[in-house]
């Protein structure tokens, strides 16, 4: 069963914006790949186990929970490490660089 999560808008760090333009640089997600996302303004990784292209729509465990001071957290709110969760392409996000923390 699959945690239903209502993931944060990535903002400035889309993925799909970032790739929008140019598709030949972005690598079709699969199995094993990492991404983030972010939730409750927390950073989460979703390891991916199936990708399903028609909605462009990733599934898989929840594997980090990190807060914004980079704290590993086991839970936050209905969502625990390694539940299984949904994500959509569009709420994918790159994780901030330390620059851009110190803003």
């Amino acid at each position: 069963m699959h945690q239903h999560i209502e993931w944060d808008d990535p903002g400035q760090l889309s993925v799909m914006a970032l790739f929008s333009n140019d598709d030949a640089q972005h690598a079709q997600t699969g199995p094993g790949d990492v991404l983030s996302a972010r939730y409750q303004q927390h950073i989460i990784r979703v390891e991916v186990e199936a990708y399903r292209e028609d909605d462009e729509l990733s599934i898989g465990k929840v594997i980090a929970i990190i807060d914004a001071n980079g704290q590993r957290l086991e839970q936050l709110g209905k969502l625990t490490l390694n539940d299984y969760v949904r994500l959509p392409d569009d709420k994918r996000a790159f994780e901030p660089s330390p620059e851009d923390d110190e803003d």
